[in-house]
């Protein structure tokens, strides 16, 4: 017969093993708070830190907006920094009748419209064949295209304008297009490049086993993965497309064929400059650009955190 066993702890043990336990339990109650409080402290940190970041980034426009609304006499009185006495708008009226506003907001939304467009097509083309397709000596054709995007306008501009004299494309929004489309199109087809060419062979060998051709497998398997990071390049491509200044300077001398950042440009004289028209005239022009990008900025931010292979 089995004989039970006799627990031989004393009440002293039992109170001390007590004692013990709740203090390591209060010691880990206060860790886990310290953590939570360094945890906050640097997030209110980062916050300021980011919070006084915008502010600094808001100040040329601040500047802008309250320029804008200025009279001549009261700029030159009391300066750039002074708020406005008078909401003075003539500013906005000469410039929307002097540059004639709405056909340069034509201009400038058909041109950075078709770039974007054309841009993003001819780099998801460029990269399938170089990144899926694994065309011989492709990370020599990426470093060709990511050298072609470095070159500074400048050292292209008198190539270019040779050759729109040329095809007599010279003065129209074509030839703009078209070297503009290159230009963005270079980048997207090295950034894409490099993400086709991580795709996994094995999903493209399962779809060619199932008898689809390479158009098929471009458009049903890689184009819906990789959207998301097309429209993030179509974005940029509109964007940096509308604010371009010193091509379409050279390219397009009539008036009729100008876009906004030229046709801003036109306010400043060789010696005068009347500043209140030219803040207006830069607030009416950024008015577009902001609306399209709070128009897509979930796509944008979809973009960034999407389009991986899963």
């Amino acid at each position: 017969m089995s004989i039970p066993a006799v627990d031989r702890t004393g009440p002293t043990e039992t109170v001390a093993t007590t004692i013990s336990a709740a203090q390591r339990r209060a010691d880990e109650r206060a860790s886990r708070s310290r953590d939570r409080f360094h945890r906050g402290t640097a997030r209110w940190v980062v916050l300021i830190a980011v919070a006084a970041a915008a502010l600094l980034m808001l100040v040329p426009f601040i500047l802008m907006l309250l320029n804008a609304f200025k009279s001549p006499a009261d700029y030159s009185t009391n300066g750039p920094l002074s708020w406005p006495t008078e909401f003075y708008t003539k500013g906005l009226v000469t410039y929307w009748n002097q540059v004639n506003y709405p056909e340069k907001l034509w201009n400038s939304t058909v041109i950075a419209g078709t770039v974007a467009v054309a841009a993003v097509l001819i780099s998801l083309l460029n990269a399938y064949a170089i990144g899926v397709g694994r065309v011989k000596g492709r990370l020599w054709i990426v470093a060709l295209f990511l050298l072609g995007n470095m070159i500074p306008q400048e050292a292209l501009v008198y190539p270019l304008y040779f050759f729109a004299k040329e095809v007599g494309l010279y003065n129209t929004k074509l030839v703009v297009i078209i070297i503009f489309t290159v230009i963005q199109s270079a980048f997207g087809t090295y950034l894409l490049a490099s993400v086709l060419g991580t795709f996994p062979k094995a999903l493209l060998e399962a779809a060619a086993l199932d008898g689809a051709t390479r158009w098929q497998i471009l458009w049903k398997i890689v184009f819906p993965i990789v959207r998301p990071t097309l429209s993030v390049l179509l974005i940029f491509f509109f964007i940096w497309t509308w604010n371009e200044f010193f091509i379409p300077l050279v390219m397009l001398i009539d008036n009729a064929t100008q876009t906004i950042p030229v046709a801003l440009a036109s306010l400043q004289g060789d010696r005068l400059m009347d500043a209140p028209t030219t803040n207006a005239g830069a607030l009416i022009s950024l008015i577009p650009a902001v609306i399209f990008f709070f128009i897509f900025q979930r796509t944008l931010t979809r973009g960034v955190t999407a389009g991986a292979v899963k």
